[in-house]
């Protein structure tokens, strides 16, 4: 069995304590952490957060909803301008990204200017719905407009740049499928891109 280190379990009593002053529905918030525009954000009942986790949101409507029993690691960052949607039992693993929000527009017309700097150019958005029973792997970037089905695992290290089916396991940069769940035969299948 693990135990906690004394320094380390004073550091996780005190983000508890905190956590139940500040974040009442969540189960710990480890500090420190970061919320930029708290207002946006609504849920997380039973959420458990590493540290140093940061989220980015805007205006005064929810436009991040964690579900219930969602657990992040260390490094998780979060941008949230329009809609980014976390179902319940998600698990995330330490130093992932997930955003709706991209600077600047890179296909089809009136894309961005290369000479325009790119904290200046256009922001661009597109929300980010992520199902029920997720887990996702370390260090993976999950970009806007991707929606990813109940039941998917994420590979670490992957770059999710499309929609994920439910119930399917996902690795690369981009991430392609690998892996779907059968129900029939209650195993783990090899995809098949042919069928």
């Amino acid at each position: 069995m693990n135990r906690y280190s004394p320094s380390e379990f004073i550091k996780n009593s005190y983000s508890y304590v905190l956590t139940k002053l500040f974040y009442r529905k969540a189960r710990l918030i480890r500090r420190p952490i970061y919320i930029r525009g708290k207002k946006s954000y609504s849920g997380g009942i039973g959420l458990t957060t590493g540290r140093f986790c940061r989220f980015d949101l805007i205006g005064n409507k929810p436009t991040l909803t964690i579900g219930k029993d969602c657990e992040m690691g260390d490094l998780t960052h979060i941008v949230a301008y329009e809609k980014v949607e976390i179902g319940d039992n998600v698990l995330i693993a330490s130093k992932c990204f997930i955003s709706d929000t991209s600077h600047g527009v890179y296909s089809g017309e009136g894309g961005s200017s290369p000479y325009i700097e790119p904290r200046k150019r256009e922001l661009v958005t597109k929300p980010v719905h992520i199902g029920n029973n997720v887990w996702i792997g370390e260090n993976v970037v999950i970009l806007l407009g991707v929606t990813v089905g109940d039941g998917v695992i994420i590979g670490a290290n992957s770059v999710v740049n499309r929609d994920v089916p439910p119930n399917t396991i996902v690795a690369g940069s981009p991430a392609r499928p690998i892996k779907k769940y059968n129900d029939s035969s209650q195993l783990w299948e090899s995809f098949n891109e042919e069928k």
